[in-house]
């Protein structure tokens, strides 16, 4: 075996299961289990027009044990067929202690005949820091 890939199997080996997960600035991510969608709705402007827009309204919660910064929700947006459309995520860029909630809205990104072919949605909180 060649000595190099011995090195590199044993180093990728001994660290498996024992990273944490940190971002840029040594703070810790945390599981997408510590926000919760309290309540969504979904919100249509102009329909039946061109400018027709759907968005999603919606409050989560951090149900963590520490304050969160930073929160990214993943918005799937699906057409009556259940077939997937368009897949966004949007952040929240504010401080939630534990137990506090926020408000958010997450737009599907196109206008007029695409909008309106929005019949469903699905939420997922992704990540937090």
């Amino acid at each position: 075996m060649d000595r190099r890939a011995f090195l590199a199997a044993t180093f990728s080996l001994s660290l498996s299961g024992c990273l944490e997960y940190l971002d840029g600035d040594g703070e810790s991510i945390t599981d997408p289990g510590d926000v919760t969608i309290v309540w969504s709705d979904l919100v249509r402007d102009d329909p039946g027009t061109e400018a027709e827009r759907v968005a999603v309204w919606g409050a989560a919660r951090n149900v963590g044990d520490r304050t969160l910064n930073y929160v990214e929700i993943r918005a799937t947006f699906f057409d009556a067929a259940g077939e997937e459309l368009e897949s966004v995520i949007e952040n929240v860029d504010a401080d939630v202690s534990a137990g506090g909630e926020w408000p958010f809205e997450i737009e599907f990104p196109r206008f007029g005949e695409r909008a309106a072919a929005v019949d469903a949605y699905e939420l997922e909180p992704v990540t937090g820091v």
